[in-house]
C-alpha cells in the first residue's frame, strides 16, 4: 500500500486505524500472535543449531580423553560415526536454519507483513495497543498512554 492510500492512525495508545472493525484487528492480532511464536520457534532452531555445533566439537576432546584412558575402539567408534556427523539426511545444523529462514520463515513474515499493510494500513500491534487502552488506569503513575516528552 503507498503513502497516499495508507489508512488514518489516530496518535495515542490504540494504534487502531480509523474504520477497522474488531474482526479485522482480531484476525490479524491472530496472525501476528502466530508470527511471534514462529520467532521463538526460530530462536529454538537457532540454538539447537548453536548446541550441535558445541557437542560436536566437545566431541574432539571426548575423543583424546578416551584415548588417554585406553579405550582406542571407543575413541574411534567416536570419531568416525559421530564428529563431522549429519543431523539429518545430507544437512547440517546451518542448512536446516539456511532452509527454514529462507522458506517457511520468510513467506510466514511476508504474509503477516502484507495483511498488515492490506487491512491495518502497516501499523503493528494494533490488538495490544486497544488491549492497553482498556487495561491501563488512566491518571495512574507508570499508566501513561505515551512516553512523555523530554
Amino acid at each position: 500500500m503507498d503513502q497516499q492510500h495508507r489508512i488514518p492512525v489516530p496518535r495515542g495508545a490504540d494504534r487502531r486505524p480509523r474504520g477497522v472493525d474488531d474482526a479485522t484487528v482480531a484476525g490479524v492480532g491472530k496472525l501476528t500472535e502466530a508470527l511471534e511464536t514462529i520467532e521463538r520457534a526460530r530462536g529454538h532452531l537457532y540454538s539447537m543449531h548453536q548446541l550441535t555445533g558445541h557437542a560436536d566439537a566437545m566431541l574432539d576432546e571426548a575423543v583424546r580423553l578416551l584415548r588417554e584412558a585406553g579405550h582406542r575402539t571407543v575413541a574411534e567408534e567416536v570419531r568416525r560415526r559421530l564428529i563431522g556427523r549429519n543431523v539429518v539426511d545430507g544437512r547440517w545444523t546451518y542448512q536446516l536454519v539456511e532452509e527454514y529462514d529462507d522458506g517457511y520463515y520468510a513467506e510466514f513474515r511476508r504474509i503477516e507483513r502484507q495483511a498488515r499493510e492490506d487491512l491495518l494500513g502497516g501499523v503493528r500491534h494494533v490488538h495490544e495497543s486497544a488491549m492497553k487502552e482498556e487495561r491501563r488506569s488512566p491518571g495512574e503513575p507508570g499508566h501513561e498512554a505515551e512516553p512523555s516528552r523530554r
